[in-house]
C-alpha cells in the first residue's frame, strides 16, 4: 500500500516556541493536521480529513468563532483533503472509506466533502459526539448522513502489547484501530501496515516529536493545552508512555506535530 502524508488543517496559533519549541514566543506557532491518503486495491482510504471545504467558506462555516481566534486556522480551500486528492490525480469518489482517530472539529472537518464514503469510527467516540453541547465536536460537519462503521473493543487482539479493533468492514487487514483514550473518549490511532515497518497515526494522543524521546519534552503551552483538552488527563500520559516505548519498533507520528509531518513528507 502507498501512504501519502497530507497537511489538510495548517495552523498558526500565538505562542511561538512556548507551541512549537522554535523562535520567538511573538511569533505565531505552526501547527499541521496530519492526514493520511492510502491507496489500498480497493480504493482509496483517508485517515483523518482535516478541515473541509465549507470551513474555509464564511457562509457555511461550522468553526466556533473562539476556535478561530485561538488557533487561527488557515483556511484555504487548496489545503482541504479533496483539493489535495485531486492533485494527486484522484476522483474524490475514488476516496471509499474515511477512518477518523476522533471527531473533533479539526479532524472530522472534511467528511461533508467526501459523501459517497464509508465512515469509520471508535464506538464511545460516536456516543460522546452525538448530541454533544462540546465546542469541539460540530455535528454540522456530518450532518450530511454518512455511513458509519462503528467498531467497538475487542478483547484479545494483540497488537505490540495494544489492544487492536480488527476487521474493519471493507477495509484489508493491514489497517486497523488503535483504543488510545484520554484525549477524547474514544480516541483511536490507526495502525497502517506500509510494507517493512508499521505505522501508527496516534491522532492526538500526544502533539509534538519530543513527548516521544527520552525523557520527554515538550513546550510549556502546548503541554498546558493537552492537560486542558483531556477528557482522561490520567488515561492520556499513560498511553503516551506506552507509546514511547512502543516508538523504536513502530513509525509513530503525531496529528499536529509539523516535525513529524515535514519528515515523513519528505521521505
Amino acid at each position: 500500500m502507498l501512504v501519502h502524508h497530507l497537511d489538510c488543517g495548517p495552523m498558526r496559533p500565538f505562542g511561538g516556541r512556548l507551541i512549537d519549541g522554535e523562535g520567538s514566543v511573538l511569533r505565531r506557532a505552526r501547527m499541521v493536521c496530519h492526514c493520511l491518503l492510502i491507496e489500498t486495491e480497493s480504493g482509496l482510504v483517508l485517515v483523518d480529513s482535516g478541515f473541509g471545504s465549507a470551513d474555509s467558506d464564511p457562509a457555511r462555516t461550522s468553526l466556533p468563532k473562539a476556535f478561530r481566534l485561538m488557533m487561527n486556522p488557515q483556511l484555504d480551500p487548496a489545503t482541504t483533503a479533496v483539493a489535495q486528492v485531486r492533485r494527486l490525480g484522484f476522483d474524490p469518489a475514488d476516496v471509499r472509506h474515511v477512518v477518523l482517530t476522533h471527531l473533533d472539529l479539526d479532524h472530522a472537518g472534511g467528511l461533508r466533502d467526501f459523501p459517497q464514503a464509508k465512515v469509520h469510527v471508535h464506538g464511545p467516540e460516536l456516543r460522546a459526539a452525538t448530541g454533544s453541547s462540546d465546542m469541539r465536536y460540530r455535528e454540522a460537519q456530518w450532518a450530511h448522513g454518512p455511513e458509519w462503521s462503528v467498531h467497538e473493543d475487542r478483547s484479545g487482539q494483540d497488537w505490540f502489547g495494544f489492544e487492536a479493533v480488527r476487521e474493519l468492514d471493507g477495509l484489508p487487514e493491514e489497517i486497523l484501530l488503535v483504543p488510545l483514550g484520554g484525549h477524547t473518549t474514544g480516541h483511536v490511532g490507526v495502525a497502517v501496515n506500509a510494507g517493512a515497518r508499521w505505522l501508527l497515526h496516534a491522532g492526538d494522543a500526544y502533539f509534538w516529536h519530543g513527548e516521544m524521546s527520552q525523557p520527554p519534552h515538550c513546550p510549556p503551552a502546548l503541554r498546558a493545552f493537552q492537560r486542558a483538552m483531556a477528557v482522561d488527563n490520567r488515561a492520556r500520559v499513560n498511553n503516551q508512555n506506552r507509546l514511547r516505548d512502543l516508538a523504536g519498533e513502530v513509525d509513530v507520528i503525531s496529528a499536529h506535530d509539523p516535525t513529524g509531518f515535514d519528515n515523513h513528507a519528505r521521505a
